[in-house]
């Protein structure tokens, strides 16, 4: 009898064991997702943040290309307000789409591609490209490691009771796969 009820506990001690550890586990690399997909909006913050100079000194010599300003405008308050892997990525393609236009825009004005403000916002927006590519790997290799984590045996048949789904993935729209250009 008393083998017995030691088996028994001893069972439930280990199960015990094993719900905290997993639990603790997919804790833990949530919350690495939710650190990672900060990453991108504080990225996306920061170009967010540089459209508006950028416009500003191109309208300077640009008085006339309205439309493009606009589009621009529009596509940036679309990306901010934007929330979810997927509706962001819909909203950073059309802006990078807009940038895309506004910067053939400035390919039309010498003047322009010669201004050191300018010139030094390209960069900005260049090395700000470059860092949003690399949060967004990281956010998709952490979203990899918690996908795979909820989905193998054993821990598939309990993440779901644990509140545990999927993450998305953060990919880029057709027209955001060709890079923006910002070298004239």
């Amino acid at each position: 009898m008393n083998t017995t009820l030691l088996i028994v506990l001893a069972v439930i001690v280990f199960l015990g064991g094993f719900f905290v550890i997993l639990y603790n586990r997919l804790i833990k690399q949530r919350n690495k997702v939710d650190e990672s997909w900060s990453d991108i909006d504080v990225q996306l913050k920061r170009r967010y943040d540089l459209v508006p100079n950028l416009v500003s000194t191109i309208k300077g010599y640009a008085k006339h290309e309205k439309g493009v300003f606009e589009e621009v405008t529009k596509a940036r308050a679309a990306a901010i307000k934007a929330e979810g892997p997927a509706e962001e990525s819909r909203a950073e393609g059309a802006l990078t789409n807009a940038l895309k236009s506004l910067f053939a825009v400035a390919e039309n004005y010498p003047d322009l591609k010669a201004d050191k403000n300018f010139l030094d916002l390209q960069e900005k927006l260049a090395m700000l490209e470059e860092e949003i590519q690399k949060s967004r790997r990281y956010y998709n290799g952490n979203v990899r490691d918690f996908n795979t984590k909820i989905q193998v045996f054993p821990n598939n048949l309990f993440a779901g009771m644990l509140g545990f789904s999927k993450y998305e993935f953060f990919q880029a729209e057709e027209g955001e796969k060709e890079n923006v250009k910002v070298d004239f």
